[in-house]
C-alpha cells in the first residue's frame, strides 16, 4: 500500500481568548503558512464544524459536519479531496459556548432529544446496556469510570497544569453522582469559547512550500462506523455493542497498513480517546484490542495514557468540537516528541457513529 499523501501542515486551538507563548507559537506557524498559501494563490478549501447554534435537525449544508464524530468525518472529507486533486483544506471550528448563547437558550439547544430525554439519562441506559453484555455490575463500572478520570487528570497535570494554568481542577460537587452510573467529572461538555483550525495540505504542496518533514504529520488512514438507523434513543443496544467502533478502527488500520496497538503498546503511540462519557473510552480500548476485558483496565490504566491533554472532561472543547482539539494537539505533540504514530477518536451523538483517526510521523 502506497504511503498517504495527505499531511497535517499546521493547526492551532484557542480557549477563551486566552493563549500562552506556546499557543501563540503554533498561532503565528499557521499565519505564516495560510500567508504563503496566498502568496500562490491557493484558497484552501473550508469544511466547517457546526457550533451548537446550528439547529440540530436542520439539513447539514455542504462540507459542514455535526455531532462529536464530525471532526473525524471531515478529516476523511479531507482526505478525499486533496486525493481528488485539491492541494489544501482547512477544518474549522468556532463555538462560543461561554459568552455566545442565554443559559436557557443554550439548554434548548442541547436537549436534541427532547426535554423528557436528556442526553445524560440516554448515556446512563447505554452504560447500562454495556455492562450487561459485558457481564459486569454497575459497582466496577463506577470504579473503572474513577480511574479513567485519574488517568485523564495525571496526564492534564504532567502536560498541561504549567502552559495551561487557567484551567482549575474541578470543584468538589463536581464529583458527587448527577446519575445511576455518572459523575458530574464524567459528563464533559465544557462552558467555554473555543476556536480551532487544521490545514491539510498534499505531499506535493508541502515540498512546495519547503515544510520540514518534522512540522508536517501523514494522515494515515480514517475510518467511520455509522449505525443505519433514523432514530438512536430506540437503538441504545445496538450502540452498546460497539460493532461499529471496532468496524472503524479496523478500517483506519487497513487505510494505514500499521498496527497501532502494538505501537502504542511499545511507546511509540499517542491516544487521544473521546472522554464524554466513560463507557465510550472503555468500548475504544477494546475495540482497539489494548485490552480484552474491563478486568484488564485498571492494569492497563496505571501504565498508559489513554489521552493527550487531559480529555474533553479537562482540556475543554465545547460541542461538536472535541476530536478537533484532539487532532490539533495530536498534531502538535507528535512533531515535538519521539513518539511516531497517533490515534484520535470521535464519537457522534449517543455513539450512533464513530471515527478513527490514525497519523504518523514516519
Amino acid at each position: 500500500m502506497s504511503a498517504s499523501n495527505v499531511k497535517i501542515a499546521a493547526g492551532y486551538s484557542q480557549v477563551n481568548e486566552l493563549s500562552n507563548a506556546v499557543s501563540n507559537q503554533h498561532q503565528d506557524y499557521y499565519h505564516t503558512i495560510t500567508y504563503q498559501l496566498e502568496q500562490l494563490g491557493i484558497t484552501p478549501t473550508p469544511l466547517t464544524i457546526d457550533p451548537l447554534a446550528t439547529d440540530w435537525f436542520s439539513e447539514q449544508q455542504p462540507n459542514h459536519f455535526r455531532s462529536g464524530c464530525a471532526p473525524i468525518m471531515a478529516l476523511a472529507k479531507a482526505k478525499q479531496l486533496i486525493e481528488q486533486g485539491h492541494q489544501a483544506v482547512v477544518i474549522q471550528g468556532d463555538d462560543s459556548l461561554l459568552s455566545g448563547y442565554e443559559r436557557n437558550e443554550r439548554h434548548r439547544l442541547m436537549s436534541i432529544y427532547g426535554e423528557q430525554l436528556s442526553i445524560l439519562d440516554l448515556y446512563d441506559k447505554v452504560a447500562q446496556q454495556f455492562i450487561s453484555k459485558q457481564h459486569y455490575n454497575e459497582q466496577q463500572f463506577k470504579q473503572y469510570s474513577a480511574l479513567l478520570f485519574e488517568n485523564y487528570a495525571h496526564t492534564h497535570q504532567q502536560q498541561y497544569h504549567k502552559q495551561r494554568a487557567y484551567f482549575e481542577a474541578p470543584a468538589l460537587k463536581w464529583f458527587r453522582h448527577v446519575s445511576p452510573l455518572f459523575r458530574g467529572v464524567d459528563c464533559a461538555n465544557p462552558l467555554v469559547d473555543f476556536k480551532g483550525r487544521l490545514l491539510l495540505c498534499s505531499d506535493a504542496l508541502c515540498q512546495r512550500l519547503n515544510l520540514a518533514t518534522a512540522q508536517t504529520v501523514t494522515v494515515a488512514g480514517v475510518g467511520l462506523g455509522e449505525l443505519n438507523v433514523t432514530d438512536e434513543t430506540q437503538a441504545i443496544n445496538q450502540i452498546a455493542d460497539y460493532a461499529h467502533l471496532t468496524h472503524a478502527y479496523q478500517q483506519a488500520s487497513s487505510q494505514a497498513n500499521f498496527n497501532f496497538s502494538k505501537q502504542f503498546m511499545t511507546g511509540n503511540g499517542l491516544m487521544e480517546a473521546y472522554t464524554c462519557y466513560p463507557v465510550v473510552p472503555m468500548a475504544l480500548l477494546q475495540a482497539t484490542g489494548l485490552i480484552r476485558n474491563l478486568n484488564q483496565l485498571p492494569g492497563f490504566l496505571s501504565e498508559h495514557s489513554v489521552t493527550i491533554t487531559g480529555g474533553m472532561n479537562l482540556a475543554r472543547a465545547p460541542w461538536n468540537n472535541p476530536a478537533l482539539n484532539g487532532l490539533i494537539e495530536m498534531y502538535q505533540q507528535l512533531t515535538d516528541s519521539q513518539c511516531e504514530y497517533g490515534l484520535v477518536h470521535g464519537n457522534g451523538g449517543l455513539g450512533y457513529r464513530q471515527g478513527i483517526a490514525l497519523l504518523t510521523t514516519t
